[in-house]
This record gives structure tokens, sequence and C-alpha cells, in this order.
């Protein structure tokens, strides 16, 4: 089974992307895929920003992307864009840094104003990073993730919405291994 790596740009520790991410990782999990999860925020800011790629866990990052064969790319949706924090770990990666993947972008906010944010801010970068596939992505509404006494998670319609995306990236992942030379978008 292909590896898999969901890369989330949240600034923020009680991220609702997050939530969102560790179902579509839950469910693929139990799909038998090998997942996990780099959170942009965890890694050095002052290594980030300056794009120092050296340095131990920027290379790690970058490395971990080079790695997998599929990628979950998510950030909340921050002035109708993706954030800034995953845009600096974009710019980290070489210019081919997608090449033979299969992405599944996914983001989160407030108002469905910004549902065209993946085709038009994400979905090009993805595209332009060398990213085999890009699959059709999912925005997901800030008040679909319940918060409560209990541990977050998305009401049912939502997740149902989510899996749909999460089970044609799998279906892509399967068509067309990784490393394949097609630029199919």
């Amino acid at each position: 089974m292909p590896n898999l790596l969901a890369i989330t740009g949240s600034p923020s520790v009680h991220s609702r992307t997050a939530v969102v991410v560790d179902q579509v990782l839950r469910r693929l999990s139990h799909s038998g895929y090998e997942t996990a999860h780099l959170a942009v925020r965890e890694l050095p800011a002052a290594d980030l920003l300056s794009a120092r790629r050296g340095e131990p866990e920027i290379r790690r990052a970058v490395e971990a992307v080079a790695e997998a064969d599929g990628l979950i790319v998510a950030t909340p949706i921050y002035k109708a864009s993706y954030t800034g924090l995953l845009k600096a770990f974009l710019d980290l990666l070489p210019q081919d840094g997608l090449a033979g993947k299969t992405v599944l972008p996914i983001a989160t906010g407030g108002s469905l104003a910004h549902v065209l944010t993946i085709d038009y801010a994400l979905r090009p970068v993805l595209s332009a990073l060398g990213a085999r596939h890009v699959t059709a992505g999912r925005f997901v509404l800030d008040s679909a993730v319940e918060r409560g006494d209990g541990p977050d998670r998305l009401r049912p319609e939502a997740e149902l919405d989510l899996y749909q995306a999460v089970d044609e990236f799998a279906d892509a992942l399967r068509i067309a291994p990784a490393g394949a030379l097609t630029t199919a978008h």
C-alpha cells in the first residue's frame, strides 16, 4: 500500500483543519494505508521563514514529502487564500517536489464565499510543483466541526461528503501508481 502524508498549514493549536485531517487519516488507515501528519506550525519558524533547507527538521519534512506516494494538503482559508505558513513550506520544495504524486486538497473556512479557493489558489501551486494528479478537493465549513466536552468531530453530513473525496483520492492512488509520468490534472 502507498504511504500517505498529510500536510496541514494551520497556525492554530486547536485547528479545525487538523480535526478534518484526523478524520481523513483515520479513514485511510482503516483502508490499510500507512499515514503520517506533518503540522507545518511545528517546524522551527526561523528555519522555515529563512528557507534553511539544510536544517534537520526542515530537511526531514521535505524528505517526508519526497518519500510519500500521496499527499493530503490541508489549510484554513484566511483572507481568501491558503495560509502563509503553508506557502512558506511549499516554497521549500524543489520545483518538481510533487512529481508523480496524487494530492487531495482540503480547505476549511467560515464562509462558503471561499469555496473556490481550492481551485483558484491552492490547485495551481500544487500543479506547478508537478503533482501527477490533484483530485477534487473539499471545502469544510468551520461550523461543520463540532466542539464540546468530548473529542472534536465532524457533523455527519460533512463527514459523508469528506469521505467521498477521500474515497476518490484512494481510487486515484490505486489507478496510477506513484512515480507515474502522466501529468493529467
